[in-house]
């Protein structure tokens, strides 16, 4: 199969031939229709995280038709279109049965577990777990786009956040994380304030729903400009780009009793990040992680994109090709891109 490889950290990826996965016993393996390039896999690319082996092929968020099923896979054939929540569970734990595969000790993730997506096929084990069906109304390029950004966001949203009608959410960063959160949100009823540190961005977070927007680097203090909208602080506020001072404002610019859910990834020389204890203990606040969705949940998410609520679709940016995508991946942490990048031509 073509796919895109690298040997060591932070080397330029190559676009190579390598063998074909089979499936093991439970699980299929997928040809693989389109892939989104997510700051994840920069994350990955730079060694950050301890679970790459190299070579190692990234891609994680994706969708596609299966081509070969293990002999123990009955509920999905050959021809089927899926998806797969990035992260994908055992089945079998105790986390697994209680319906929170997300946080499964065992847990895998496609392009950082194992070879991901930016190939032409891609082997899941467990497919009756983790596979989730598409319908045929949703392109391959809009389902791809739901598998860590999207549906994280859902769940931080939704799940973590229960944010309700009427509610301020504050989302530090309009990425792909942060405009699936206000496009989520602003579904729900909420009043979504968005910030960023480019007016292209924040524009765009206008046009998924925020009702106010903050330029972080025009304020001179950003909590306060946030404090000021919203009638005293969010209900509701994300760090939807992971930086420590996105988790710091995000958890200062709350109300009493408010709710915080760190989405961005904190990684590296980031992954401890100052907090203001006094605050969460006098304020009684909330803070919650959000990583992944079951696939269970896609069927909720599914149904609000099928009655029109929520549009994935608007937030794709560029389709690209694989080879394109090398350079793409290796600035990402400097990109200026608006929306999500999908790969789609191999």
């Amino acid at each position: 199969m073509k796919a895109m490889v690298y040997d060591r950290f932070g080397a330029e990826p190559e676009i190579a031939r390598l063998p074909d996965p089979t499936p093991t016993e439970e699980g299929v393996v997928i040809a693989v229709g389109a892939t989104g390039l997510c700051r994840s896999d920069w994350h990955g690319w730079m060694g950050h995280d301890p679970d790459i082996r190299l070579p190692h092929v990234p891609g994680h968020e994706f969708a596609g038709r299966i081509v070969a099923t293990g002999r123990q896979v009955s509920r999905f054939k050959v021809g089927d279109r899926v998806t797969v929540p990035f992260v994908s569970g055992c089945g079998r734990c105790s986390e697994c049965r209680s319906g929170n595969q997300q946080v499964c000790p065992s847990q895998f993730q496609p392009g950082f577990t194992h070879w991901g997506s930016f190939a032409e096929f891609v082997a899941i084990d467990f497919a009756e777990t983790n596979l989730v069906a598409l319908p045929e109304t949703i392109d391959d390029a809009t389902a791809a786009s739901l598998g860590c950004r999207f549906a994280t966001s859902f769940r931080a949203i939704v799940d973590q956040a229960r944010v309700g009608p009427g509610e301020w959410v504050a989302v530090h960063g309009c990425g792909g994380v942060g405009l699936s959160a206000i496009m989520i949100a602003t579904a729900l009823g909420a009043q979504v304030v968005a910030v960023d540190l480019f007016e292209d961005k924040l524009a765009f977070a206008r046009e998924c729903g925020a009702v106010a927007t903050v330029n972080a680097g025009a304020v001179p203090d950003t909590v306060e400009a946030i404090r000021e909208i919203t009638g005293g602080g969010a209900h509701v506020s994300i760090d939807a780009l992971g930086h420590p001072t996105t988790c710091f404002n995000s958890i200062r610019n709350l109300r009493r009793r408010g709710r915080h859910v760190q989405v961005g990834l904190m990684l590296g020389e980031h992954a401890t990040p100052q907090i203001p204890m006094a605050q969460v203990i006098g304020h009684e606040l909330e803070i919650y992680g959000s990583h992944g969705m079951q696939a269970w949940r896609y069927e909720a998410m599914l149904a609000m994109i099928g009655a029109g609520r929520i549009a994935p679709s608007q937030l794709i940016g560029r389709h690209i090709s694989l080879e394109d995508a090398v350079p793409l991946l290796t600035t990402m942490d400097a990109s200026r891109d608006l929306g999500i990048t999908v790969i789609d031509r191999f």
